[in-house]
């Protein structure tokens, strides 16, 4: 412990080394505390309670694909924010109990807030990893309300400030635009001009659905053969086929932040319910694509800058 400070952010961690958080496959907790310490360049120095830190907040991925791509955008985050600490929730109740079964602990976004608080951070970037501000973006936002209230009550109104990140789609001038180019350039470079070119999303009931619709006719536009769907929502498979009517091959691409099931059964698996299969039924031949979009520098830059702007929000009064 400093002398006349507040303990060490690495001492709390080794004292609470049972209760510590874990990213799967990443380093412990610990180590990265003790990093997290010795940083200079965004974090206060040992000893200081004012500490700023981000939360990545995804779905959550289970197999082996899904974990490595996550891994590499925490080290693009890291890369960008050198010295601040990272920390993952998984929005997912299915995935987190499925990944206790195997004995990998994950966080939801209101127990990962509160173990920040615990830690002794005072300023919180909490970033999803999600397409459109629909419904799962919502309900991150809501457990966010709750922790920003919960936080400011214990602390006579001085609790944690916290800023959420924007969604891919965030609605704003020039966001569409700029998905769009990113998704052109994310199209298989060994695609033929006469080839389509197909991005499956998850869609929405929520009234964000008409992103994914708004975001298909531009890159349309752009591109005649070139074309964004959705397992639900606006924009289906089925509104799809007779536009591809013509096109002998389709590359499909799963337009979801990691590999998943929807990607490897929904999109390009052996049921006759597939896309893939539902192609081939109506004489096109699909080719998969299996690369979620954080693995893609032209998406994972998107969301790198509305984690920025997070970062970057008002001093607290």
């Amino acid at each position: 412990m400093p002398a006349g400070g507040e303990p060490c952010l690495l001492d709390q961690c080794e004292r609470q080394a049972s209760t510590a958080t874990r990213f799967a496959g990443l380093v412990p907790l610990c180590r990265k505390m003790s990093r997290d310490c010795n940083a200079s360049q965004h974090a206060p120095k040992c000893g200081h309670m004012a500490k700023q830190g981000i939360l990545l907040a995804a779905f959550g991925s289970g197999s082996r694909q899904g974990e490595s791509t996550l891994r590499l955008f925490d080290a693009r985050v890291r890369e960008r924010f050198p010295g601040v600490p990272v920390r993952w929730a998984f929005t997912s109740v299915l995935m987190r109990e499925r990944l206790a079964t195997v004995k990998k602990k994950s966080d939801s976004v209101g127990k990962a807030l509160r173990r920040m608080a615990f830690e002794g951070f005072s300023r919180i970037a909490l970033q999803p990893l999600h397409v459109v501000p629909g419904l799962e973006y919502r309900e991150v936002t809501e457990e966010a309300a709750r922790f920003a209230t919960e936080t400011a009550r214990r602390h006579g109104g001085r609790g944690a400030r916290l800023t959420v990140g924007e969604p891919l789609l965030s609605g704003r001038p020039g966001s569409l635009d700029r998905a769009c180019r990113a998704l052109l350039a994310s199209a298989p470079p060994e695609r033929r001009p006469d080839e389509a070119v197909l991005w499956m999303g998850h869609g929405s009931r929520h009234a964000s659905s008409a992103h994914y619709r708004i975001l298909g006719e531009r890159v349309n536009e752009a591109d005649p053969l070139a074309f964004v769907g959705t397992i639900n929502g606006e924009a289906r498979l089925d509104d799809l086929l007779p536009r591809l009517a013509g096109a002998r091959r389709a590359w499909l691409l799963p337009l979801l932040s990691v590999v998943g099931r929807h990607a490897l059964e929904d999109m390009s698996g052996p049921s006759p319910a597939s896309w893939k299969s539902r192609l081939a039924a109506a004489g096109i031949e699909g080719l998969p694509v299996l690369r979620g979009m954080v693995e893609s520098p032209a998406f994972a830059d998107i969301w790198l800058d509305h984690l920025e702007t997070a970062l970057a929000g008002p001093e607290p009064a």
